[in-house]
C-alpha cells in the first residue's frame, strides 16, 4: 500500500545538533540537543512521544535508552535502526510508517554519532573478495568520475563544479560541519585523494544528531499544532540492488527507487523544486540528478553550471551544503535531509531558501546497497 493511501503522516518538529568533527562531547548531549529543538518545534512536549527510532552506526548496543532517559522515563518503545549511510532515512521511514499505519500519533525519527571503529559484516561472510581492500569508497567513486567524464565529455572542473556549489550552501548554514565558500581554484587545488577527487569533493565524516517529530493529522488537530509548519510526507520508498550489469549500481538504484516515489505521491521530476541527495563524493551529484530525472543522460554538468540546480534555480540540489559541507556523521544524516527540505518547505530556509518550493525529496544510498528516497509536500502558503 502506498503511504499517501494510508493515514496522513507530517512532520511536525526538526532539530539539529550541529555537524562537527570529533570531540569530546558524549552522544547523549548531541542526540537530548536535537530531540529538544524538535519538540520545540513542534510545540510539544516528550510525554507526547509515543514511540522513538533511532539510526546510529558506530555507537554500538542500545543507544536509544542511555540518551534518551534524560527526557523522562515514559515507558515508550524505543528501536535502534542501522542501515549503513540511510540509517537515519531509515528511522525516519519506520517512524512513518508506524503513524500510517495508525500505531501511534507521535514518534520521534532521529539520528545521533560519533567517529569511531566501524566492521562492514561482509567482511565477516567467509566469502573473499575479488578487489580485497584494494576498492575503497573514494578509489569507487574516483573511477566512476573517470569514467562520466569519458562518457560524456565532462572536465574535472565540471565534477569539481558540485562541491563548489555545494561549499556555498553550507557556508549559509549554521548547522554545517564545513562553513567556507571555495573557489573552483581552491577545490580542484587541495589535496588529491583519489583520481581527480580532492579532499574537498569528499564529504567530511563527523559527529552530530537530527530529530524530526513525525505525527497523525488526528494529532495535528487534538494537540493544537500549527498546520502551517506540518509538512505532509506522501511517499517512502525503499529498493535494494539488483544485477545493474556494467552499470553503476549506486545510480541505477537511485533510478528505480526515486521513480518508485515519485509515481507513489504522484509527483514528475519536473514538479520536485528541493533535492538533499547522497553526495558523499562530487560526482554522484551528477550521476543523480540524471537517475532522477531531474536532467538527461550527460546533461547534468551543463545544467550545473548554468545555474539550474543553485538556489533560486529550476531545482535546489542540496541546499544544506549536502553531505560535502553539511557532513555525513552517518547515523543523523537522513534524518537531517528532511529537516533541511521541511524548513525549505515551510519558507523558513533563511538565505538558503529556495523560491516557491512546495515539493521536495530526500535521498540517500548505503552500503548494502539499499537507496531510500522520501517525497515531502509543503502546506499551502
Amino acid at each position: 500500500m502506498k503511504l499517501r493511501e494510508m493515514r496522513p503522516v507530517y512532520v511536525a518538529g526538526i532539530g539539529l545538533h550541529p555537524y562537527r568533527p570529533l570531540s569530546g562531547v558524549p552522544y547523549v548531549r548531541l542526540g537530548i540537543t536535537a530531540v529538544r529543538a524538535a519538540l520545540d518545534d513542534a510545540g510539544l512536549a516528550w510525554p507526547d512521544v509515543q514511540g522513538a527510532y533511532t539510526g546510529a552506526t558506530r555507537l554500538g548496543m542500545a543507544v536509544s535508552r542511555p540518551m534518551l532517559r534524560h527526557l523522562g522515563a515514559t515507558g515508550i518503545p524505543m528501536t535502534q535502526v542501522e542501515n549503513a549511510s540511510a540509517s537515519g532515512s531509515s528511522a525516519f521511514r519506520l517512524a512513518c510508517m508506524e503513524v500510517a499505519a495508525g500505531v501511534s500519533d507521535v514518534v520521534l525519527a532521529m539520528g545521533v554519532d560519533k567517529p569511531g571503529p566501524v566492521r562492514r559484516a561482509e567482511s565477516l561472510t567467509g566469502l573473499p573478495s575479488l578487489a580485497g581492500d584494494r576498492i575503497v569508497p573514494f578509489t569507487k567513486y574516483a573511477l566512476l568520475a573517470d569514467e562520466y567524464m569519458a562518457r560524456y565529455g565532462a572536465s574535472p572542473a565540471d565534477v569539481a563544479a558540485v562541491a563548489v556549489k555545494n561549499h556555498r550552501n553550507g557556508a549559509r548554514n549554521p548547522f554545517a560541519h564545513r562553513r567556507k565558500e571555495r573557489t573552483p581554484a581552491e577545490v580542484l587545488g587541495d589535496r588529491p585523494i583519489a583520481g581527480h577527487l580532492t579532499r574537498l569533493q569528499c564529504c567530511p565524516v563527523g559527529e552530530g544528531a537530527a530529530a524530526v517529530i513525525v505525527v497523525s493529522g488526528a494529532a495535528v488537530a487534538r494537540l493544537g499544532l500549527d498546520p502551517a509548519r506540518c509538512v505532509r510526507v506522501t511517499a517512502s520508498a525503499q529498493r535494494s540492488e539488483e544485477l545493474y550489469g556494467p552499470k553503476s549500481f549506486d545510480a541505477e538504484l537511485t533510478r528505480e527507487t526515486t521513480a518508485a516515489a515519485l509515481a507513489d505521491a504522484g509527483v514528475a521530476p519536473a514538479d520536485v523544486d528541493v533535492v538533499e541527495l547522497h553526495d558523499a563524493f562530487s560526482i554522484e551529484e551528477l550521476q543523480y540528478v540524471e537517475a532522477m530525472g531531474l536532467c538527461g543522460e550527460g546533461e547534468a554538468a551543463g545544467r550545473l553550471g548554468a545555474g539550474e540546480f543553485d538556489i533560486g534555480g529550476r531545482n535546489a540540489v542540496s541546499p544544506s551544503g549536502g553531505l560535502l559541507a553539511m557532513g555525513h556523521p552517518v547515523g543523523p544524516t537522513g534524518v537531517g535531509q528532511v529537516a533541511e527540505v521541511t524548513r525549505q518547505l515551510r519558507g523558513e530556509a533563511g538565505d538558503r531558501q529556495q523560491p516557491g518550493a512546495r515539493t521536495g525529496i530526500a535521498h540517500m544510498v548505503g552500503v548494502g546497497a539499499v537507496c531510500i528516497v522520501h517525497v515531502l509536500e509543503g502546506p499551502a502558503r
